[in-house]
């Protein structure tokens, strides 16, 4: 079996950064506990809670009302858009606002499961660095890890999802077409395309609950559903 050097594509490559850095990095406490602790469940434990994480907000999020039905991460609509909404209802388009709204949160519902894939591909292709960042990083270290592997792939994915849904409703059309018209004056960066918008917003939600479901695994590990992320999360608490 190959392995390429500074990626984790192999066992020994990973379980060597774990030993690296619970040996060197890690306060006092947390090396004599992890000491007792096998390379191989450590490494285990760590795949595991990064996929666990991200599997969790994926079907959170990635399904009807993961984004409408949620406060805290419901898609606002824009903020030129916003500002406007009391004149649009006003002037007799209450309903295409209202239908806006909702729009723009199934879109990014529609897209978000595009990113189990690419998640998973990125626990795979950890770094030695990475796995010292995620040890030693502090409670968003593994969302860190996340958007700084998947963010730019992801947008990828999901624009093309999200644009066929927005590209249905006319409202979404006409602000697009005052987004096209700023750009030409030199304001496309206050003001973007209604895709790129949700796209953009979709993917904060995304690695919210990433963070999230990560601060939860580091507050309680004894609350984790597997038993060896318990074991080694616990050592580290």
């Amino acid at each position: 079996m190959k392995t390429y050097a500074g990626h984790l594509t192999r066992r020994e490559t990973l379980t060597l950064a774990l030993a690296v850095t619970a040996a060197a990095l890690l306060p006092r406490p947390a090396r004599a506990q992890l000491a007792a602790i096998s390379n191989a469940d450590a490494t285990t434990a760590l795949k595991t809670a990064l996929e666990s994480g991200a599997m969790a907000a994926v079907q959170l999020l990635g399904r009807t009302d993961g984004f409408w039905g949620n406060d805290r991460l419901r898609i606002p609509l824009p903020d030129w858009l916003r500002r406007a909404e009391r004149a649009l209802k006003l002037a007799g388009k209450g309903a295409e606002v209202d239908a806006l709204k909702l729009g723009i949160n199934r879109a990014a519902e529609q897209a978000v499961p595009e990113a189990k894939t690419l998640l998973t591909d990125a626990v795979k292709s950890m770094t030695v660095a990475d796995a010292k960042a995620i040890l030693t990083g502090g409670d968003d270290s593994v969302t860190r890890f996340f958007a700084d592997k998947t963010r730019v792939p992801l947008t990828a994915k999901f624009l093309p999802i999200v644009t066929q849904t927005t590209q249905k409703i006319g409202l979404a059309q006409q602000y697009n077409a005052l987004a096209d018209q700023a750009a030409k004056f030199g304001a496309g960066g206050s003001v973007v395309r209604i895709e790129n918008y949700v796209t953009d917003k979709a993917l904060d939600g995304l690695f919210m609950v990433i963070g999230e479901e990560e601060r939860k695994l580091r507050a309680n590990p004894l609350g984790a559903t597997s038993d060896i992320v318990r074991k080694v999360f616990g050592a580290l608490k």
